[in-house]
Parts: C-alpha cells; sequence; structure tokens
C-alpha cells in the first residue's frame, strides 16, 4: 500500500474494493490527497510554473520546508518536486533542507508515544551511533529525505539537527555545524543568513520556519541562558565517540503569532499557490530580523495585572 507521502506514486495500485481503503488508514489518507487534488494531477511543469509565479528566481539561494501530501496528487511523487524546484532555480541553484535525525535521544521527554521509565536506560545504552551517511530524516516528509539522499548532497556534521544541501554554496552552508546551540551563529541557518537566501514554506506554515530559531537565539528574552544538554555516540573517520550537545530552551509555539505579524507589517513575504496548497516565500535575513524584535517586544512584556 502507499505510504502517506509516497516515494513514487505513479507505481501504486489502488485497492478496487471501498472497504480495503476505508480500514487502511495510509490507503484512506492517499484517498483523502487525491480527493483533494483539482484541476487533475499534480504535474512537474505546474509546480515549476507556481514556483516562479511565488518568485523563486534563477541562482537564489533557498531553504526549504516542506510537505508533499499538502501540495495535492503529485506524478510520481517528492522527486517531482525537487526536480521542479531545481528547474525553478536554475543550473546555478542552491539548495537546503533539514535533515534532522534526533540522534541524542532522551526517552525521559518522549510523549507520543511515551516509553515505560523502565526501558529508558536500556535505551539511552543501546541506540547506535549516528552515522551520517545513512541515518535517516525523521519527521520532515519524503521531500526533505528524497532530497537528502540524491547524489552529491552534503550533510552537516550535527548528530541530530543537520541539514542538508547541493549546490556550489552547499560547502559554506553545511561544511560546519557547532554542537553548542544547533540553530545559532555556528550553524547552516545562520550561513544562509549571510550569503542573504531565502526560505520557501512549501505547503506547510510558520511553525515549521527553523530560521526563527536563529532569531531566538540573537534575541534577548527571560530564560534564553536556560540550556539543554544531551549526550550520544557517533562515528567520526571510523571511529565511534562520544558527543555533548547544547541548546536553548527553544519556545516554537509562538511562531504562528510572529509569522502573521511578518507578513502584515513588512509585506517581505510572497503568498501563493504551488499546487494546491498555498505556500510562503521570503528573504531570511528580514525574517530573523523581525523576528530578533518581535521575540524581544512579547517575551519581556510585563503581564498585565489580574483584575479585581
Amino acid at each position: 500500500m502507499a505510504p502517506t507521502e509516497p516515494t513514487s506514486l505513479a507505481l501504486i495500485s489502488y485497492p478496487t474494493h471501498p472497504s480495503a481503503v476505508s480500514e487502511n488508514p495510509r490507503c484512506a489518507a492517499e484517498a483523502q490527497v487525491i480527493s483533494r487534488t483539482t484541476g487533475g494531477p499534480i504535474t512537474g511543469s505546474r509546480l515549476v510554473t507556481d514556483l516562479r509565479a511565488l518568485g523563486v528566481t534563477p541562482g537564489m539561494t533557498l531553504l526549504v520546508h516542506s510537505s508533499l501530501s499538502s501540495l495535492g496528487w503529485v506524478v510520481d511523487g517528492a522527486e517531482t518536486v525537487v526536480l521542479a524546484l531545481e528547474e525553478a532555480l536554475g543550473s546555478t541553484v542552491t539548495l537546503m533542507m533539514p535533515a534532522y535525525s534526533y540522534d541524542a535521544p532522551e526517552p525521559s521527554e518522549w510523549e507520543n508515544p511515551p516509553v515505560p521509565e523502565s526501558w529508558w536506560a536500556t535505551i539511552r545504552e543501546e541506540w547506535p551511533p549516528y552515522d551520517g551517511r545513512w541515518a535517516r530524516s525523521q519527521h520532515l516528509g519524503v521531500i526533505a529525505e528524497t532530497f537528502r539522499t540524491q547524489p552529491g548532497t552534503l550533510r552537516s556534521p550535527h548528530p541530530s539537527l543537520s541539514f542538508s544541501a547541493r549546490g556550489p554554496q552547499a560547502p559554506t552552508l553545511v561544511g560546519n555545524h557547532s554542537l553548542e546551540n544547533a540553530a545559532g551563529d555556528g550553524s547552516p541557518l545562520a550561513r544562509l543568513y549571510d550569503l542573504g537566501g531565502y526560505v520557501l514554506l512549501l505547503g506547510v506554515g510558520h511553525d515549521s520556519n527553523s530560521s526563527l530559531h536563529l532569531s531566538e537565539t540573537r534575541a534577548h528574552w527571560p530564560g534564553r541562558e536556560e540550556m539543554r544538554s544531551r549526550k550520544g555516540k557517533w562515528v567520526r573517520e571510523g571511529r565511534v565517540e562520544e558527543f555533548l550537545l547544547l541548546d536553548f530552551n527553544w519556545h516554537s509555539e509562538e511562531f504562528g503569532s510572529l509569522g502573521k505579524d511578518l507578513e502584515s507589517e513588512t509585506r517581505s513575504v510572497s503568498i501563493g499557490p504551488v499546487g494546491i496548497s498555498e505556500s510562503r516565500l521570503m528573504p531570511q535575513r528580514t525574517l530573523v530580523d523581525f523576528g530578533v524584535r518581535w521575540i524581544e517586544h512579547h517575551r519581556n512584556k510585563v503581564p498585565d495585572p489580574p483584575s479585581a
């Protein structure tokens, strides 16, 4: 059966009996995508036209966050989306996507679903060492994972919150990635800022906009100094070594409101359809700088006293 976000939709054989669809959640989800897709299947040429209309132009350095199912039923799935992005950007494209693997597990914090406390020590001890050559990305959708596995794509050396990139600027973007503050000034997000890059939210909202974590690290707000530490193991030059990650206590639950204010106050975000989704394109420097001001204003605000 087809996965929720299939890698190659063209090869799927759909069940003919209605009950077979209703009894299989994956098939039911696929059927919902098909029913939502208007104007025929989403083709690569349609995606290229939509991306160019949104403002994607040749030569951009572009960070993409994406959801395949939000675009509608795409002919040949994620591969078509990646090819459309490359065609819209041209031969000088530098494309970057998240490749998070979360390979510094802390089972005591797992919620969806949680695991028994009696398992925690075993999970920590037996979790395999991270190896960026093959560790798959998680919770990012099939577009990001398809891009990560293409020949010539580079991956930043971070065992939990890595990024992948391909193109002339890829070594600059992902060649180094600090283990202290994965979204800060030692990260691919900061290198994208230095290069004057853009962010494309392809069928997803600002809650997926990772560049706002760079804003968090540059802003001053109560609680910013609180750090989380994680330990783990990874493969470095053929040897298994231990690592220690240090990161801020991020608060992405505000990003939706921040994004709405960005759009209304700066007029810097291009909004339009790509496939059947509403997508957004924005200059990352404007996004990050606005995010710093917004976070400092809203997180430093003194709450109103309770009414009598």
